[in-house]
């Protein structure tokens, strides 16, 4: 198949913008180029494709970042701003894809625009629902779609599925990985680990106290999107409690996560999968996370980390006294097993041959 990708418009690949939606991009894109498939990346101005997607023709487009509507509220409006990168990237797939004699177009952007043009479009669209529910206007729009053709949705977890109003059983394809970019690490460090954008709905508060009970530090890794709330979640805890080592690519950030004895797990809201969690695993580290979402899914008790009910910082604090339990190389075993790009690309390839059949 010939395939056009439309990566998140909310900033350009390799920022960290886009959050896992970036990491979903490049393990797709380069397992599908593995299968032999013809791929194309629509991103943002200043994108740039990982090595290992160097075969996939890369379009650019400029314009302002879309506002992600996760932090837009659930009753706000969809809006875009004047001269909209997502405007753009939409009028571009309209116009040039069947040109290019494009298959199928995959979205990956959790934005209104591109669910809402799937009825009517000129070429088959399909998106990758990349979050749970956090705004009415989506879910309506989602819930439209399924209604018209639910084949056109994929959702990476059970648990982020069951958000939206859809007439049949999801279809479900998880995420995949580069197991090569990970390295195993038997041995730990006294050290905890936590991995995401630094929000609130990240929860980092609950992980920086629970080490602080613990007498542990807690290494900080991803982009701060709101300076104010990393400062006040600095200044819950002890000073040294919190290492901040920032936004890292995969080969730097895997180097240093393996070092932890645990990954703190711990969103306030329903994360459609846990890319940091499987990530961490790869690497042999344990994960103690929240029963809440797709992470929820993915930890499986005594075998690759330990699940503890949602906020009780309490309970996160004892499970890491019960971390020692866990067989590190069991957390790489059920990756390699659920979690390869190899897996992945089979099921993207799957549900995209089977919703273009009539």
């Amino acid at each position: 198949m010939k395939l056009l990708v439309v990566a998140t418009a909310l900033g350009p690949l390799g920022s960290g913008r886009g959050g896992g939606v970036e990491l979903t991009l490049a393990g797709l894109v380069a397992g599908l180029l593995q299968r032999g498939h013809r791929i194309t990346v629509l991103a943002a101005e200043g994108s740039q494709l990982p090595v290992d997607c160097a075969a996939a023709e890369l379009w650019r487009c400029g314009g302002s970042p879309q506002p992600s509507v996760q932090h837009q509220g659930r009753e706000a409006l969809i809006t875009m701003p004047a001269d909209a990168l997502l405007a753009r990237f939409w009028r571009r797939v309209l116009a040039e894809a069947p040109a290019a004699g494009v298959d199928a177009v995959l979205n990956l952007g959790y934005d209104w625009l591109p669910f809402w043009l799937t009825p009517t479009a000129p070429l088959p669209l399909f998106h990758l629902v990349s979050m749970g529910s956090v705004n009415a206007a989506m879910d309506a729009v989602i819930a439209e779609v399924a209604a018209w053709d639910q084949r056109r949705l994929a959702f990476h977890t059970a648990a982020q599925a069951a958000d939206f109003a859809i007439p049949h059983p999801a279809l479900l394809v998880g995420n995949g990985f580069d197991l090569s970019a990970y390295q195993f690490r038997t041995e730990p460090e006294a050290l905890l680990g936590w991995v995401g954008r630094v929000a609130p709905e990240k929860g980092l508060e609950d992980a920086a106290a629970a080490a602080a009970r613990c007498g542990m530090p807690l290494a900080v890794w991803g982009l701060v999107e709101d300076e104010a709330y990393a400062a006040a979640v600095q200044a819950s805890v002890p000073a040294g409690t919190l290492q901040w080592r920032g936004f890292l690519p995969t080969a730097q950030l895997q180097g240093e996560l393996g070092c932890c004895r645990a990954l703190l797990n711990t969103p306030k809201w329903n994360e459609a999968y846990g890319n940091v969690v499987v990530e961490a695993m790869a690497c042999g580290v344990p994960v103690l996370a929240y029963r809440r979402g797709g992470p929820g899914e993915l930890v499986q008790p005594g075998v690759n980390g330990w699940l503890v009910e949602p906020d009780d910082v309490t309970a996160l604090a004892e499970a890491v006294k019960q971390v020692e339990r866990i067989d590190r190389s069991s957390c790489r075993q059920w990756v390699e097993l659920h979690a390869s790009r190899e897996v992945l690309a089979e099921r993207i390839e799957v549900w995209l041959e089977q919703g273009l059949q009539p």
